[in-house]
């Protein structure tokens, strides 16, 4: 299923004149650990599907559906078995500011069940039943329909789980009006994360009292605000230390970061590895 790899990154090998490629896929096989720019959503028909992604470790059952987001290494392991996998670019959504909020605050990804979402499972599902029969069949205008449907889909999980930590309802006008605040105020981090952001700042643009924000914030993203700004900070880190030519110092200075030693502690601390081990990873094998 993997055609073009290197080192761990994997360029898709999608669907002629489209961004985007499924796999009805039956393999006993193992795919080691990689990544990707695109979305991927797994799943599984007939039996479970372990695998690993992020730092998190599940093995979705049959018609339960996991969503990774672009970027996230995972790891997917031989097991007998039928499951739909997913790719699709998101950069047709480029324009839409709440789509990366919402796939911001899903990383590393997310596991859709009955159980955990009673409300939204049955609808998601359906449409993702909707989406595999659109690429198989191929019918005019087939990949418009399938972004329709993922852009539902993500639309559905904006509305029921990103914000949301079971606290942030938007349920009345003035808890809309929070949300939308919180979307761009999410969006705003992510442009702005190398600069010198501070709490206090971002609080103050939000209209916030700086504790009222923190709660606020805390219950939007499911974590507080540092670490989320230290996360975007890391994630544009991944991104400048693919290119080798590139210093580790000059990385960290340019993501933000006061001093080399803060950026190896907090990219240990997120990634689980230092930036060098981390390159090396992402180094094709001689």
């Amino acid at each position: 299923m993997i055609e073009n790899l290197n080192g761990i990154h994997e360029t898709v090998n999608y669907r002629e004149n489209t961004n985007i490629r499924m796999y009805d896929n039956t393999d006993y096989e193992e795919y080691p650990p990689h990544w990707h720019t695109a979305l991927e959503i797994i799943m599984p028909l007939k039996n479970e599907y372990p695998l690993k992604y992020g730092d998190r470790t599940c093995s979705p059952q049959e018609n339960e559906i996991l969503i990774i987001c672009p970027g996230v290494l995972h790891h997917l392991k031989a097991t007998p078995g039928q499951r739909i996998i997913f790719q699709a670019e998101l950069s047709s959504f480029s324009q839409i500011r709440e789509v990366e909020s919402v796939t911001a605050n899903l990383s590393p990804g997310l596991l859709i069940t009955p159980e955990t979402f009673p409300d939204t499972y049955g609808h998601i599902h359906r449409l993702m039943e909707e989406i595999v029969t659109e690429y198989f069949q191929s019918s005019p205008l087939f990949e418009a329909s399938i972004y329709a449907r993922l852009l539902e889909i993500l639309v559905i999980i904006g509305r029921s789980h990103t914000g949301l930590g079971g606290n942030f309802h938007a349920g009345s006008s003035k808890q809309l009006e929070y949300m939308e605040k919180f979307i761009d105020i999410c969006n705003y981090i992510s442009e702005h994360c190398t600069e010198d952001l501070t709490l206090d700042q971002v609080a103050d643009r939000c209209g916030f009292s700086k504790y009222h924000f923190t709660r606020l914030f805390k219950q939007f993203t499911n974590v507080s605000f540092y670490k989320y700004l230290n996360q975007k900070r890391i994630a544009r880190a991944e991104q400048l230390l693919i290119n080798p030519s590139a210093s580790i110092t000059d990385v960290s200075l340019s993501c933000g970061f006061s001093s080399l030693s803060a950026f190896i502690r907090m990219f240990k601390i997120i990634k689980g590895c230092t930036p060098s081990q981390f390159r090396s990873m992402y180094e094709a094998p001689d």
